[in-house]
């Protein structure tokens, strides 16, 4: 079975698994704000189907996500810190329904897997990676900075602090050496790959699947991860509202002369030191 309601996400059943496709190719998948509504329903849909045991997330065309749309919150004109906090709430709030959802959610990644996106893909249970995929945080550059914090328990203090403070962005190899994903493929492999993991899963009873996941879940509540996220809203909603002329110049120059020169921008100021 394949349906989209409005083309932003495609959902195949293939037996007992649920593929789910962010299908925003020509902004390499950028999370816009009715992408992730469409997002949220499927999930919803996949967690109450009792014929799906597991769930895989992806995105089209060799892109996992770039994050949030930008260009979307500046024609929004999100600005204060109460619009911040509103809109972040929303943007929270899907990572979380993956990471609290009743059944395993897998992650496909290939390509481009950041900020948003990144933040998406840690909220999976797993994370199998082409050779090709890209993982970071590189909002931090333009005086953004991570919503769904989550990183600390991921990959550790050290680790968590280069990668925010610098908005690095790393190899498929790297995040697999700090523990952020499990596996890294060949492209050409990724599918088959995450399918015959998802099957492997899905051989596991319902019922022990999700007593499994809530038992980690809870878990990782115990290390204070919700109470964490819960209290970086309100951080992440003040930081997206302080004026630098950084994220001035940024948000100028997105409204003006687009996304791309924006982006241009914001990497030769750290070509230098990249190099």
């Amino acid at each position: 079975m394949t349906k989209s309601v409005e083309n932003l996400v495609i959902i195949e059943h293939h037996d007992a698994v649920a593929w789910l496709t962010i299908n925003r190719p020509k902004k390499l998948n950028a999370l816009s704000v009715e992408l992730m509504r469409e997002l949220s329903t499927a999930l919803t849909e996949a967690e109450a189907d009792p014929a799906i045991k597991v769930v895989v997330l992806q995105g089209a065309d060799h892109a996992f996500s770039v994050g949030y749309d930008i260009t979307q919150e500046v024609e929004m004109g999100v600005s204060t810190a109460e619009q911040w906090h509103a809109g972040l709430t929303n943007n929270i709030g899907l990572s979380m329904q993956v990471w609290r959802l009743k059944k395993p959610v897998i992650a496909a990644v290939s390509g481009w897997c950041l900020a948003g996106g990144c933040e998406l893909a840690m909220a999976c249970d797993l994370i199998v990676a082409a050779d090709d995929a890209q993982f970071g945080e590189p909002e931090i550059r333009f005086g953004s900075g991570p919503v769904t914090l989550l990183m600390p328990f991921l990959l550790g203090q050290k680790a968590t602090n280069e990668l925010l403070y610098t908005g690095d962005i790393i190899t498929a190899e790297r995040a697999q050496e700090l523990g952020m994903v499990n596996r890294v493929v060949a492209n050409a492999e990724l599918a088959g790959a995450v399918d015959q993991l998802a099957r492997k899963i899905a051989l596991t009873p319902l019922s022990i699947l999700r007593y499994t996941k809530r038992a980690i879940t809870r878990a990782y509540d115990a290390m204070g991860l919700t109470s964490a996220v819960e209290s970086n809203l309100d951080i992440a909603a003040v930081l997206n509202s302080a004026h630098t002329p950084e994220r001035e110049e940024f948000t100028n120059l997105v409204a003006t002369r687009g996304l791309g020169a924006a982006l241009a921008w914001r990497d030769k100021r750290y070509g230098a030191v990249d190099s």
